[in-house]
């Protein structure tokens, strides 16, 4: 196989890989909108943060539902992959790869797919604040467990901690039963979050109004979709998200890539 080694390549796959879910979200009705680190690189570089290699979209849960029934690449190259129909698959959230080629990655030694853009759902939160804290902790409690189970990689500062979850008597399947009926929220709200994630944090909440259409942003050339209520979001998030930070702060993802 031939390594990957310019970012540039990289971000030109990703980038295809985009295109073509940009279109087919553009023909089918389906409103998504770029997200985290990518959402800010359209704002403040017109692309990607010149340090990130990826690309993360949002969409709200019954979008995302929607895309994960009916998204199929006309050419073949591309290949939607999720908890809900792909089988041991090790991410709680979908990614549509490039299956022309292969990516490794540190905190997944063992597990093996293709260059990606990563597409997470939105879900509704209770607008209570104390409800919503115990959620959030039932949330990473829940993903911890199911990660300990399926990674055979300690990620867990103890190892005691990491072999009483991943040997609790408990499955998989039911891990992802009590994730997706008591933090995959579906009745309305007037907050949303991604809840796909362990570290997720609290701040990461945003009113659903940022979400209720889209606007053409730049990125790399090329024309794809932001909330309408970015800044909310980005603020809510990051703060002061249009300023640099520090080199200390500007952290890459660690991966190899490879054409099969």
């Amino acid at each position: 196989m031939k390594q990957i080694t310019d970012i540039r390549e990289l971000r030109q796959l990703q980038l295809a890989i985009m295109d073509d879910i940009h279109q087919f979200c553009e023909q089918n009705g389906i409103r998504y909108s770029l997200a985290g680190g990518t959402l800010i690189g359209a704002f403040r570089h017109q692309g990607y943060i010149p340090w990130d290699d990826d690309i993360d979209i949002y969409l709200m849960r019954s979008d995302y539902e929607r895309f994960l029934k009916e998204y199929k690449d006309k050419n073949g190259r591309f290949q939607l992959l999720c908890p809900e129909q792909t089988e041991h698959y090790f991410y709680t959230f979908a990614k549509v790869i490039d299956t022309q080629t292969v990516m490794i990655e540190d905190e997944t030694e063992g597990y093996e797919i293709g260059v990606y853009v990563d597409v997470f759902p939105l879900d509704y939160v209770t607008d209570n604040l104390r409800h919503r804290q115990r959620i959030f902790r039932w949330k990473h409690l829940l993903y911890k467990i199911r990660r300990c189970k399926i990674s055979q990689k300690n990620y867990l500062k103890s190892k005691q901690a990491y072999y009483c979850y991943r040997y609790l008597p408990v499955s998989v399947g039911t891990i992802e039963w009590l994730i997706d009926h008591y933090i995959h929220r579906r009745k309305p709200s007037k907050t949303i979050c991604e809840m796909c994630e362990t570290d997720r944090p609290l701040h990461g909440c945003f009113s659903v109004h940022a979400m209720k259409s889209t606007i053409d942003v730049p990125f790399e050339g090329r024309t794809y979709k932001s909330m309408i209520g970015y800044d909310l979001y980005l603020t809510n998030t990051y703060g002061d998200y249009m300023k640099i930070p520090p080199k200390d702060q500007q952290i890459q993802h660690k991966f190899k890539a490879y054409y099969k």
